[in-house]
């Protein structure tokens, strides 16, 4: 599909769903005095919780029921073998044979993508000359939209929770420490907007992901950019 349709069509849906909550509980109530808060205050922030949990469990047990005939697990270090080969903590890591190997490579896929950190993009230069260049501002972006992304989701629960848990007043206060403006100025909400900003241009600029983008792509950085700049 166009990338010009692919914006045009993500932007337009996005713009749509912007517009019922605005529609529902500032231009009904003046217009035609229907207060509808209550539904989009209540009912449909709950109704969407329950909807995603229930979408994540119905998604992770329909991989789990996927047939895997083949169980080839390709790995980029040394496999342990014999005791002269040399199988450092590096090695470990990246082809653990404990658990705590598992453990640990876990733990850096999850919390720090250690892959992407380590991935590399393929250029070609003049004739036929191929190149692998560094990727680490990407990995850099998606540390920051991840992690900032959480922190927001984290000061929301004040509007979900009654008495709110002691480690959302913690993350507030430390996101909004600034105070520059008001209404407060956080910080996860400049990060994550940039972090969008980043990965919704290496999108358009890189012809190759340009190409082969299409609106399930720029949907979710423009829904999720909405929420940025809306708070």
């Amino acid at each position: 599909m166009n990338a010009i349709l692919s914006l045009i069509l993500s932007g337009g849906a996005v713009s749509i769903l912007v517009a019922i909550p605005l529609l529902g509980v500032w231009a009904l109530p003046h217009v035609f005095g229907i207060h509808l808060e209550w539904l989009f205050g209540i009912v449909i922030p709950y109704v969407a919780v329950i909807i995603f949990f229930v979408g994540i469990v119905y998604k992770v047990v329909q991989w789990a029921k996927c047939p895997v005939p083949f169980r080839i697990t390709s790995t980029c270090a040394q496999q342990k073998s014999l005791p002269w080969i040399k199988y450092g903590y590096a090695e470990k890591l990246d082809n653990p044979v404990s658990t705590a190997g598992v453990v640990g490579r876990m733990i850096l896929e999850v919390l720090f993508f250690r892959s992407l950190f380590r991935n590399t993009r393929l250029e070609f230069g003049s004739g036929e000359e191929i190149k692998y260049k560094s990727a680490k501002w990407l990995w850099l972006a998606a540390i920051v939209f991840h992690y900032t992304f959480l922190v927001v989701l984290i000061r929301h629960l004040r509007f979900f929770t009654e008495p709110n848990p002691f480690f959302v007043k913690i993350v507030e206060n430390i996101d909004g420490f600034f105070q520059m403006f008001l209404p407060t100025l956080y910080q996860s909400g400049f990060l994550l907007g940039a972090a969008l900003t980043f990965l919704l241009l290496r999108r358009l600029i890189d012809p190759k992901l340009r190409y082969i983008s299409l609106v399930a792509d720029y949907f979710p950085l423009f829904l999720i950019l909405a929420i940025a700049k809306t708070g």
